[in-house]
């Protein structure tokens, strides 16, 4: 099998195992009509990237600032911990499909609150630019991220997976602290 074809398969692979995060039909919601939506596994990675990034940053603005301290029990991770791990997952997987040489710092975890939610927002601005260099002709582009050698849509839905499961971390952080996860808003 060529490489070229390995790469169209294992993005086949993520785009299926994907398909249904950040995708919403509005049509039948009372909504105006939307421009056209782009197809194709590009968009498909960038709605999924999209629809996370709002809820993640929302969980972060909302959890309080005394909260960032806050574990379920003293084995597990703080809410402060789990976003500056999606931080640095975010600016390893991004920054390696952008090339990036100087990664930025992640805060401490016993940062305060405006500290955390600002690595935050710089990892998101990495990525940003990662989801925005992604289309149907480059996806199958190879990069080297510590020993191995990562498709760049196998970055960008590795990032999209990720950031999904840490998102239902922090939504059960916050349903524990008596506060509604964006996604579950109304």
């Amino acid at each position: 099998m060529s490489l070229r074809t390995f790469g169209l398969c294992t993005a086949t692979a993520f785009v299926m195992s994907g398909l249904a995060i950040g995708q919403m039909d509005h049509t039948n919601m009372g909504h105006s009509a939307a421009a056209p939506t782009a197809t194709g596994p590009a968009a498909e990675a960038q709605r999924g990237y999209a629809a996370l990034k709002v809820n993640i940053l929302k969980a972060a603005d909302t959890m309080p600032a005394e909260d960032y301290s806050v574990k379920p029990t003293p084995e597990v991770r703080t809410f402060a911990r789990v976003v500056n791990h999606i931080t640095e997952a975010q600016i390893h997987s991004c920054g390696a499909a952008n090339g990036t040489k100087d990664m930025a710092k992640v805060p401490a975890d016993t940062a305060n609150k405006a500290e955390i939610v600002e690595g935050l927002k710089a990892s998101y601005a990495e990525c940003d630019k990662a989801y925005a260099a992604l289309t149907d002709t480059n996806l199958t582009e190879m990069f080297t991220v510590g020993k191995a050698q990562r498709s760049r849509i196998g970055l960008m839905w590795g990032n999209v997976s990720h950031d999904n499961e840490q998102y239902a971390t922090l939504a059960l952080y916050m349903r524990l602290k008596g506060l509604v996860p964006p996604s579950s808003e109304k």
